[in-house]
């Protein structure tokens, strides 16, 4: 332990040699540098190996870490960062003469108190049988009102949304999600064709773009596979069980994301108050799960980088022994240069060389086998990669800073070696 201090201490207080090392290293050392690694390619490549499958580990882990991220904000922000969704709790038994379950007074409360709200729509939901012809998908129906769309940021592929007088006048329209469409659809035309949802006829006048899978707490929330319908033709139409909230979510719009979560936590006593001190609702913010998800990513990726980095810290162990032994090994050579002329500097840089080019080898052997990996993950799992260039440069450098300081020291023991006694070696 002592003398491994003493090597990382001796790099330290060298820095000034090595940087001034660098400005003397000639093509003629490089050459004998390489002529060296050459003689022993065997040894060579075990030594690369650390330095390979550590920087290979640096690339797939960050690759894994930026996807799995990458993955999570697209998921959340697909709820929209500047809504909060009330939720109606599950209730298990039938609730109490003085329990309150969201309703339509919770909404006409939000709308009036809440001073932040930019748009609030209400949302039923019921899981149902959508036919079509011979083909059947049990999917969930949503009621809600047109702002859902604008709220949600949901587009139309083809066609349009219902309208207000659609909702007055409990109209059977509806609009499908963009996977419900090639279920029930295929390649046929959709727009003016009629659905069967629960034995009632909706004609479809809607079909909305692809949108990401969110999360909503524990819940993937998968809106390409919904049907959209007014809320006063699912009240009218669709039987819902009576022990039923009203509602089963409001969800509300804040004019400004700096505002979002000062009015959860307002919203939450409004609501607490307006159901006599009954904690029976749920509220999402997606913007407190986005910071929440960001802080269990960092965590998870200085624990990959952690890994990955001892991986690199092994190589580097790896080259600084085989260049001890390569020194052992060479000990007459040494002698027999220093006997024609070589300078200490000149046989420090030639092993110096060695190990610098030995470790940019392997980086970049390294580069191509996590491209390989983070490939291989992509295509035989369902987890997103992405290879930024960051963690490439990152690798690289970190692969050739390994080289320089696990190099030096044996490249110093080697120049300090006694001529004579190094001739006489056996």
């Amino acid at each position: 332990m002592k003398n491994i201090t003493k090597i990382f201490k001796d790099i330290l207080n060298n820095s000034r040699i090595i940087n001034r090392e660098f400005k003397l290293i000639t093509g003629e050392i490089l050459k004998i540098s390489i002529k060296g690694l050459q003689e022993h390619k065997t040894r060579t490549f075990l030594t690369m190996l650390g330095i390979i499958f550590g920087v290979a580990s640096v690339i797939s882990m960050l690759a894994i870490g930026e996807g799995a991220r990458r993955k999570t904000l697209s998921q959340i922000q697909a709820l929209g960062l500047n809504n909060i969704i009330i939720q109606q709790a599950e209730v298990e038994n039938k609730p109490g003469e003085n329990s309150v379950l969201l309703d339509y007074q919770d909404l006409k409360a939000v709308q009036k108190i809440i001073p932040t709200a930019q748009n609030s729509v209400p949302v039923l939901q019921e899981e149902l049988e959508v036919n079509y012809q011979k083909r059947f998908e049990d999917v969930e129906v949503i009621g809600t009102q047109t702002e859902y769309f604008k709220i949600m940021s949901l587009k139309t592929a083809q066609g349009g949304y219902f309208s207000h007088h659609d909702n007055k006048v409990s109209n059977r329209v509806c609009l499908l999600g963009h996977d419900l469409l090639i279920s029930l659809f295929g390649n046929e035309y959709p727009l003016g064709r009629k659905v069967r949802i629960n034995n009632v006829w909706f004609t479809v006048i809607g079909i909305l773009e692809y949108e990401p899978i969110s999360v909503a707490g524990n819940t993937e929330i998968n809106l390409n596979r919904r049907v959209f319908i007014p809320i006063r033709t699912m009240e009218a139409r669709i039987d819902r069980d009576p022990k039923k909230s009203e509602l089963d979510q409001i969800i509300l719009q804040v004019t400004n994301s700096d505002f979002v979560m000062s009015t959860s936590e307002f919203l939450d006593q409004v609501l607490f108050r307006r159901h006599k001190e009954e904690k029976n609702y749920k509220l999402i913010v997606p913007e407190q799960l986005l910071k929440q998800s960001e802080e269990t990513q960092r965590i998870f990726n200085i624990v990959m980088g952690a890994i990955a980095g001892i991986s690199l810290l092994v190589g580097g162990i790896g080259i600084m022994n085989i260049m001890l032994a390569s020194i052992l090994e060479r000990t007459k050579e040494i002698g027999l240069r220093r006997s024609l002329g070589a300078t200490k500097l000149d046989i420090r840089n030639q092993f110096l060389v060695e190990s610098i080019i030995i470790s940019l080898g392997g980086g970049l052997v390294g580069i191509i086998l996590g491209y390989v990996l983070t490939w291989g993950v992509t295509a035989f799992s369902d987890w997103e990669t992405v290879v930024s260039l960051w963690s490439v440069v990152l690798a690289v450098g970190v692969s050739s800073l390994v080289g320089i300081l696990f190099g030096f020291f044996p490249a110093k023991k080697a120049a300090e070696l006694d001529p004579i006694e190094a001739l006489r070696y056996e």
